[in-house]
């Protein structure tokens, strides 16, 4: 395995060090954690307080509001377990996915806004994008560690 390591960090001329923490299993599954981290508090959130968050798909003009709320939370807590555990993460990172892409669309319509709400929303929406894309290569990784 050190072998392995020290021949690609020769080759990319990544230090050594660094590959080593890179190839690390730990290092993996934290990075699981961590970028499913933030949707399974939202979807705890939305669970814990159903009311506000039928209110927030009601704000952003989702309907039925309620059934909204309710695929939400789904693949908030589902998805993110999925990542996190790294069983099924391509279903899991999907459904993430779906739910960051409906999210940036409807919640991040910055090409309808002026100033500083335009502004803010632009920042948003590229921010999910890039949420979109780790979640693209966690299942890429995955993929590859089962071969």
């Amino acid at each position: 395995m050190l072998g392995d390591v020290r021949m690609k960090a020769r080759a990319a001329g990544t230090p050594l060090w660094i590959s080593a923490v890179l190839a690390a299993p730990w290092t993996w599954r934290l990075a699981r954690v961590a970028l499913a981290s933030a949707y399974l508090i939202g979807g705890v959130s939305k669970l814990a307080d159903f009311t506000a968050a039928v209110a927030e798909q009601q704000h952003f003009g989702l309907h039925p509001a309620w059934l909204w709320a309710v695929l939400a939370i789904v693949m908030e807590i589902g998805g993110s377990l999925l990542v996190m555990a790294g069983r099924l993460v391509w279903l899991g990172a999907g459904a993430l996915g779906v739910l960051t892409a409906i999210a940036m669309l409807v919640a991040n319509d910055f090409w309808a806004m002026t100033g500083p709400d335009r502004f803010v929303a632009l920042n948003t929406f590229f921010e999910h994008l890039g949420l979109i894309a780790g979640l693209v290569l966690v299942s890429i990784r995955a993929e590859e560690a089962r071969a």
